[in-house]
């Protein structure tokens, strides 16, 4: 198939940042949520810049877009730039006006009263000043600006020669945030503001010519070897160090900054292939995030969190030997799960307990109880993948944490990830050997968990659980899947063995019964449809009349609605408080749903350089949940979308019931509880 029959990846995730500002521009979005949203265009943004962009740039460079009427390259920094048209509107239109009802000032791009310039500069001289050293770039030929960090460009006269000097906004030090009270009411200043508003202060003996806010934005991959003799760990670490050195692929700067001074930086820092793109006088907006404002009544009330689905007084293994047990984050506490780890690290029974971790958490609870299980005498075996994006050092301090206890810590091969979410245990009970464990579409992290939609499975199916058991003594080996592996799995669905060709299976069965005139089928949500292979498999299936309704909430490159090709695939997206994080799969199956949930996207990188796992759900009463809140999820009117053929998000103009999906399923697995 040609490119027509497929979005471009990299225009389809800025439309999903694009929908993260809809819902920022929304009336009936408290404000200071509004504020958060605007955090999250920002810091995705950055990320953008950092990981996508270097990958335009250079097939642009190697002619890969030659046939296009508009380039890719071209289409995303003219969406961009729009993107941020649309960012400073509903800022300065939406919420600078209601901070100020509420009593609040936020100094944007504006000048202080002077009853307040007073305690600014004092501020400047105790708290900020340290921070503050002023560099002569055209001097200081080995200087050159810090990934992502916030700068001023200065020029200044001293006597009849001119300097240019660069001043680095010290925000990673510092509050980016400065509040006071005065004349009744409080006060916000950026810090870069109280820079500057004080700079005479600094260059006493000159005249100040310009200040220009800017930053460079440059590329984060690690260049990793996939051939490396030496411990993974110290690979990886030496490349961090070297993360901020990377090619400079955006220059953002206020404007107004000459292009004079433009292009003798550009010389500079040898960065002419970067975008130079016209930004505000403020940049990482992601730090709204944590603006002072203390206005509880301008956020989300809170659900209700759900009621523990195991009970106090039950005894967990036996509790998950009675029948599967399925956990609902943020809707259901993590609790059920933290108890999981730390039980098997006490449990005079358990011998041996196995997990994947991907993403940690900062303070780790699991980390916690494994570092204790291993301490007492068992065997704990633990996948930790150090090449996490940007959670790589933070992973890397938790293994040598938990390998300092005596913990077996294994390290993938650094061409190939281990995504996989799953956690096996192994216990003795009355002289035989059992298994339990957690199979997730999320990292075990009890931080994340409060704010991503995630589904864990706690399980003893034995048949399931033997085959993880395989999985992890596969892992130990650190080697890519070999063609003689491919059947080793049949109750998982396993990355590099048989997930795809699975998947491709189910489809083609739902084809089958579409032209037998059967029922035929296909709901699934991912975070990112990409992988043209099963894409194709998709198309395959609308032509044969299988209805297809897909839940994406990112990257999406399957076209809809196109006569002859998609007409019966439709494809939506929700953004509403929580992250939409759950990868499930439902198969019509002539009536007979199967349904499968895991850590698998359908990306390129999932199906052919990572370890995934997918499972069947084989509980009828897991099942019933989980099509019970996925049709919730696709009935939503209020907080999904549509995805158009022109890559666009559009209302949903239902206008009865209202149905907003996840404040539907919070109240849905409420009210279950309560029947128990």
């Amino acid at each position: 198939m040609g490119g027509d029959y497929f979005f471009n990846r990299d225009l389809s995730w800025l439309s999903f940042n694009e929908r993260v500002l809809q819902e920022a521009a929304r009336d009936d979005v408290p404000l200071m949520e509004k504020v958060n949203f605007l955090s999250i265009f920002s810091s995705n943004l950055d990320e953008f810049y950092r990981v996508r962009m270097p990958v335009l740039q250079a097939m642009e460079k190697l002619g890969k877009f030659s046939g296009a009427n508009v380039s890719p390259l071209l289409q995303a920094q003219q969406t961009i730039m729009r993107q941020q048209n649309l960012f400073g509107n509903i800022f300065r239109k939406d919420v600078l006006p209601q901070l100020a009802e509420h009593g609040v000032s936020l100094l944007f791009n504006q000048a202080p009263p002077a009853s307040i310039t007073g305690k600014i500069t004092a501020y400047f001289y105790s708290q900020v000043m340290a921070f503050l050293r002023p560099i002569d770039v055209l001097s200081d030929k080995q200087f050159e600006p810090k990934n992502n960090e916030l700068y001023f460009l200065i020029t200044l006269l001293k006597g009849p020669n001119e300097h240019t000097f660069a001043l680095r906004i010290p925000a990673d030090d510092l509050p980016r945030f400065f509040k006071l009270n005065a004349e009744g009411k409080t006060f916000i200043l950026f810090l870069d503001d109280v820079i500057r508003y004080n700079l005479s202060k600094l260059f006493q003996d000159a005249d100040i010519t310009g200040c220009y806010a800017f930053k460079i934005t440059r590329d984060a991959e690690l260049d990793l070897k996939d051939e490396y003799p030496g411990d993974l760990s110290e690979q990886i670490e030496q490349q961090l160090q070297h993360r901020d050195d990377g090619i400079a692929t955006r220059l953002l700067h206020q404007p107004g900054m000459p292009l004079r001074t433009l292009n003798a930086i550009s010389e500079l820092w040898n960065i002419a292939n970067a975008s130079f793109v016209e930004g505000g006088m403020y940049h990482n907006l992601k730090d709204l995030s944590s603006l002072p404002v203390n206005l509880p009544d301008l956020k989300y009330n809170k659900w209700p969190a759900g009621a523990n689905p195991i009970n106090n007084d039950e005894d967990l293994f036996e509790r998950m030997e009675q029948g599967d047990i399925l956990v609902n984050t943020p809707y259901q506490s993590y609790d059920a799960i933290l108890r999981f780890f730390n039980e098997a690290a006490l449990d005079s029974g358990v011998t041996d307990i196995y997990v994947t971790l991907y993403r940690v958490a900062r303070d780790s609870r699991i980390v916690h109880a494994l570092i204790n299980a291993a301490l007492s005498g068992k065997k704990v075996t633990v996948m930790v993948e150090l090449k996490a994006r940007f959670d790589e050092a933070n992973n890397i301090k938790w293994a040598k944490r938990m390998k300092a206890a005596g913990v077996i810590i294994v390290y993938s091969i650094t061409a190939l990830k281990v995504h996989a979410k799953v956690a096996l245990v192994k216990r003795i009970n009355n002289g035989r050997t059992k298994y339990y464990g957690l199979l997730s579409t999320g990292n075990f992290n009890e931080n994340t968990a409060a704010y991503y939609t995630d589904h864990i499975l706690m399980t003893a199916n034995g048949a399931l659980l033997r085959e993880m058991e395989l999985l992890f003594i596969f892992l130990a080996r650190r080697q890519k899947p070999q063609p003689e592996d491919r059947l080793m799995f049949s109750n998982l669905l396993v990355a590099g063995f048989n997930l795809q060709q699975r998947f491709l299976d189910m489809i083609g069965r739902e084809i089958s019964n579409a032209d037998k005139g059967l029922p035929a089928s296909i709901i699934i949500k991912l975070n990112n449809l990409e992988e043209q292979v099963l894409i194709s498999k998709l198309y395959d299936a609308s032509r044969a009349g299988v209805q297809i309704s897909l839940i994406v909430r990112s990257i999406c490159c399957l076209v809809p609605g196109i006569p002859g090709m998609s007409e019966n695939i439709s494809v939506k997206r929700i953004v509403d408080r929580y992250l939409e994080h759950g990868r499930v799969f439902i198969f019509n199956n002539n009536g007979h749903p199967d349904v499968y949930m895991g850590s698998a996207d359908w990306m390129n990188r999932n199906i052919y350089r990572r370890i995934e796992v997918c499972f069947l759900v084989v509980s009828e009463q897991v099942k019933e949940e989980i099509i019970a809140m996925v049709n919730l999820q696709w009935n939503d009117n209020v907080k999904a979308v549509t995805l158009n053929s022109s890559i666009e998000n559009t209302a949903i103009t239902d206008s009865t019931p209202h149905i907003q999906s996840q404040q539907a399923i919070c109240q849905f697995l409420n009210n279950k509880m309560l029947q128990l």
